[in-house]
C-alpha cells in the first residue's frame, strides 16, 4: 500500500488531529495555570485563551472522529471549520509579520487601556508604571513605585517596546507554522472524502 492510500492518509490526518488535541490541552492547562499561581489577573485573557483552547479541542475532536470513522459529515464540516480558521490565522500572522513600529505602537496603547487587570499584571511583572508617563499621583503594582521617593520608574511601553518585534515575529511565525498545517489537514481531509475504504462494500464508492 503506497503512502497516498486509504490507511496512510487516515493515519496522517488522526496523527495530526491527536497534535491539535496535544496543542489545545496545553493551552488550557497554561491558562489555568497561570491564573492559579496569580501570573495573570486578567480574567478576559484567561478566559479568552481556554476559550481558544476548548475550540480547537473540539474541532480536532470532530476531525479526528471523522478519520477514524471515515464519516463523511463529519470530515466536510472539519474540513470548512479548519479552512476559515486557516484563512484567519494565516491573516493574522501576515499582520503580525507586517506591523511597522508606530502601528504596533497603537496596538499596545489600545490593548493597554482595555484592562486595568493586564496594567497591573505588566506593572507588577516589568516593574514599570503607566504606558506612556508615570503617575506620581495615582497607583502602580511595580515595586519601584514609591510617591515619596525620588526613585524614578521606567514606563511600561519603553520596556514593551524591546520586545514587540522580537514577540510579533515569534507569534507571527509560530501562527503561519500551524496555517500550513490546517491547509494540509484540509487537503488530507478531501483526499481522504474522496478515497474508497478497502473494507467497505466493494459495490459502494465510498
Amino acid at each position: 500500500m503506497v503512502c497516498g492510500g486509504f490507511f496512510c492518509t487516515k493515519n496522517a490526518l488522526s496523527a495530526l488531529n491527536i497534535l491539535y488535541v496535544i496543542v489545545s490541552l496545553l493551552l488550557i492547562g497554561v491558562a489555568a495555570w497561570g491564573k492559579w499561581f496569580g501570573l495573570v489577573s486578567s480574567i478576559r485573557v484567561v478566559a479568552g485563551v481556554i476559550g481558544v483552547g476548548i475550540f480547537l479541542f473540539l474541532v480536532a475532536f470532530v476531525g479526528l472522529c471523522g478519520a477514524l470513522k471515515h464519516h463523511q459529515v463529519l470530515l466536510f464540516f472539519y474540513m470548512i471549520i479548519l479552512f476559515i480558521v486557516f484563512v484567519v490565522q494565516f491573516s493574522v500572522s501576515c499582520a503580525c509579520l507586517t506591523l511597522n513600529e508606530d502601528q504596533q505602537n497603537q496596538l499596545l496603547e489600545a490593548g493597554w487601556n482595555k484592562s486595568e487587570a493586564t496594567q497591573r499584571d505588566v506593572e507588577k511583572t516589568l516593574n514599570c508604571c503607566g504606558f506612556s508617563h508615570v503617575d506620581y499621583n495615582g497607583t502602580c503594582a511595580a515595586s519601584c513605585f514609591h510617591p515619596q521617593s525620588s526613585q524614578t520608574c521606567n514606563t511600561c511601553s519603553a520596556i514593551i517596546q524591546k520586545y514587540t518585534g522580537d514577540v510579533l515575529r515569534f507569534v507571527g511565525g509560530i501562527g503561519l507554522f500551524f496555517s500550513f498545517t490546517e491547509i494540509l489537514g484540509v487537503w488530507l481531509t478531501h483526499r481522504y472524502r474522496n478515497t474508497k475504504d478497502p473494507g467497505s462494500n466493494p459495490g459502494a464508492f465510498l
